[in-house]
């Protein structure tokens, strides 16, 4: 039963796959799925082999949210220190990739909402329709969606509760990339291209992006500098440098 495993992980050279597995539930999360999944986070922050992650759901669909079954029985799928579905208040250091098939709504677009990156199929529908139950978004919903998209389209998501489609969230830039085909295996493409590169220069370049966005003018640069300066010291600096002037693969060390 898939209950006993709530979420697959999968290790593809320095891409760490989390595949949400509850598909008779819709990938419903409940506070076993949630544990697994900040498990797996953990394991791709602190594992030096993994340089990316992606998240996806088995059985043809990513999340359908919050069990509700679970929830009328008072259980809370949160984790200390990670939040909803061991994910949401907060992600891991390393990319994260979410990789959408069928309906990523409430809970499980607010997953896909604290990936770095989404990738979906093109018949994918997202949406936070809480309000339609008479629950609000908490889990990043309401927070993440209007600094994601515009304010005004958020704020209609956000109270009238209707799904959209993957092609409208394309045009309002909350997917990276469409696909005709499964959204795991674009996912990869996408997850190898960043695999590829400097671990330390990705992990600091993603801490700068999600940093920055509250820094202030007069600080910006400084504290830019504080995250990027160790990485122009590094071992794999000088392993890139020298690679690209040998005309070969670089072998990182993480170093």
């Amino acid at each position: 039963m898939s209950d006993e495993n709530p979420v697959l992980t999968e290790v593809r050279g320095p891409i760490l796959i989390v595949t949400l597995n509850r598909p008779e539930a819709k990938n419903a999360v409940n506070l076993a799925l949630a544990k697994a999944v900040a498990a797996a986070m953990d394991k791709l922050d602190t594992d030096d082999s993994l340089a990316v992650g992606i998240i996806t759901g088995a059985g043809g669909t990513f999340c359908s949210g919050m069990d509700l079954k679970g929830f009328l029985k008072g259980e809370r799928p949160f984790v200390p220190g990670r939040g909803f579905a061991g994910l949401a208040e907060a992600p891991p250091k390393k990319p994260l990739i979410a990789a959408v098939d069928g309906y990523a709504l409430a809970g499980g677009m607010e997953i896909a909402l604290s990936c770095d990156m989404i990738v979906a199929n093109r018949n994918a529908k997202f949406g936070i329709p809480e309000v339609k139950r008479g629950l609000a978004a908490a889990a990043g919903g309401l927070i993440r969606m209007p600094r994601q998209m515009p304010f005004r389209v958020a704020m209609e998501y956000a109270l009238t509760g209707e799904f959209f489609g993957a092609e409208r969230a394309y045009e309002l830039g909350i997917i990276n990339r469409l696909t005709d085909g499964v959204a795991l295996d674009a996912a990869l493409e996408l997850a190898k291209t960043i695999g590829a590169n400097g671990p330390l220069a990705v992990k600091a370049s993603k801490q700068v992006v999600v940093q920055s966005r509250l820094w202030t003018e007069d600080e910006m640069w400084k504290k830019q500098q504080d995250i990027v300066a160790p990485i122009f010291t590094s071992e794999d600096a000088r392993e890139g440098a020298a690679a690209f002037a040998e005309k070969r693969a670089p072998n990182w060390k993480g170093k």
